[in-house]
């Protein structure tokens, strides 16, 4: 599922589009559906997927990454920083550095969560 997807953006809303872009990322994080050290989606991509402006999401991202929630590395992208659990953000860090490679590899999402789940439970 895709961040856009995650997201509800309410035109009838009494909150700017902005905001309800920079809450909803908060809530995702907070929530555990985005990780620490997740890439978030370019701000022209998730501007189109919403189809907001590339302006609306942009000032999301600042604001974000002011409030030290995300993090922009240059080209490289936005990323979730890390939170108030150092251990579990590792372990997120990890796990998200570690299904890239996967899929660099060429091993689909459901063979991943399969692996995974064998591991966990010890096969």
């Amino acid at each position: 599922m895709t961040l856009a997807e995650k997201l509800a953006i309410d035109p009838s809303s009494d909150r700017a589009p902005f905001e309800q872009v920079r809450l909803g990322i908060i809530e995702l994080i907070s929530t555990g559906a985005l990780l620490a050290g997740e890439r978030l989606p370019t701000v022209r991509a998730l501007a189109t997927d919403l189809n907001l402006a590339s302006n609306t999401v942009a000032r999301s991202y600042r604001e974000l990454e002011a409030a030290d929630v995300i993090e922009t590395r240059g080209r490289q992208g936005s990323f979730v920083k890390a939170g108030r659990s150092t251990t579990l953000d590792a372990a997120a860090r990890a796990t998200v550095e570690h299904v890239t490679s996967l899929r660099e590899l060429g091993v689909d999402d459901e063979t991943i969560v399969s692996l995974v789940q064998r591991v966990v439970r010890g096969a």
